[in-house]
């Protein structure tokens, strides 16, 4: 596990004034990553909120060697800067060590980013990707994406007398990770920052492709006071909307967190405005149906892992 004070003598991956929303995850999410060693990262970043709130034009906000990609290649774009670093220490042009992270959100990593990930985990570079899951397209005005969780209220899945908002699950982009057999996937939060960051570790140190996935709060687009962005992170972990878990070698399969009460799904809903109309007595079945997902993928989740009830 990650050490506090260890932690508190490392560099800051992103500094302050970085121009991102107040209470946005995703900021917090990169620094608990950016403190899992040491060693000098070289960072791309798809097209987002991320990108475009930490280098506006001439400025930046990252203390690494950076990289802005287009929105659907960041995956791409980091392989190719990771094969000419391999390249070049090869023949002896560069001694240091360094390691290469991609990011993106849930709409460069969920859907226009899939085949550059897909390609990417499948030739097997050393690099970790990580999703800044904030389950929809936030830059662009709250659309709904591929991670978008059924009933949100989205510009794009509007709430009406016909539409109850988004009306499909999310794809399970975790497993779909998984499904390549890479050497490390993982489910995280910063609400959780020692397991967060511990993953981290974990992801950086394989000699070869992993993948993290983070759920990634939004002030703007869920709709909540931006000073709970981490207890709203917490209540996506205690209800199993979000669970914790990590996978090696797409085989062995472990639990990183299991609530001592599972709380229910409405606790998580009522926290946002994006769910507000599913608490309506009409749209009750809706709900019924999102924690019934909940409980079957949990359930599956603990059967993976070995966890039996006590």
């Amino acid at each position: 596990m990650a050490n506090l004070k260890e932690l508190n003598k490392r560099k800051e991956l992103l500094s302050g004034g970085h121009r991102m929303c107040a209470g946005c995850a995703s900021p917090i999410i990169i620094r608990q990553m950016g403190l899992a060693q040491e060693i000098p990262l070289v960072v791309g970043s798809a097209t987002g909120c991320l990108e475009v709130s930490t280098t506006p034009n001439p400025f930046t906000a990252w203390n690494s060697s950076f990289v802005h990609c287009a929105f659907e290649n960041s995956a791409a774009t980091v392989s190719g800067a990771e094969a000419a670093y391999r390249s070049l220490k090869r023949r002896g042009k560069v001694k240091e060590e360094m390691r290469f992270v991609a990011l993106g959100g849930d709409g460069g990593t969920y859907d226009i980013g899939l085949q550059s990930l897909s390609g990417m985990l499948e030739r097997g570079p050393r690099i970790l990707y990580l999703c800044y899951n904030n389950e929809a397209y936030m830059n662009t005005g709250v659309q709904r994406s591929g991670a978008t969780p059924m009933g949100t209220q989205t510009t794009t899945a509007p709430v009406g007398k016909e539409s109850i908002g988004k009306k499909q699950f999310p794809k399970d982009l975790t497993g779909i990770a998984v499904a390549h057999k890479i050497p490390f996937v993982a489910q995280a939060s910063p609400s959780h920052w020692n397991d967060l960051i511990t993953k981290s570790q974990k992801a950086l140190s394989v000699d070869g492709p992993a993948f993290m996935n983070v759920i990634s709060p939004c002030p703007l687009g869920w709709g909540y006071s931006s000073e709970k962005t981490i207890e709203i992170a917490r209540l996506a972990v205690d209800t199993c909307f979000w669970p914790l878990f990590e996978v090696e070698n797409g085989t062995t399969w472990k639990l990183s967190y299991k609530p001592a009460v599972k709380k229910p799904i409405t606790d998580y809903l009522k926290a946002q405005v994006r769910f507000r109309h599913l608490l309506r007595p009409e749209n009750t079945a809706v709900v019924e149906t999102i924690q019934k997902r909940v409980d079957d993928d949990w359930a599956a989740l603990k059967k993976r892992c070995g966890v039996t009830e006590e």
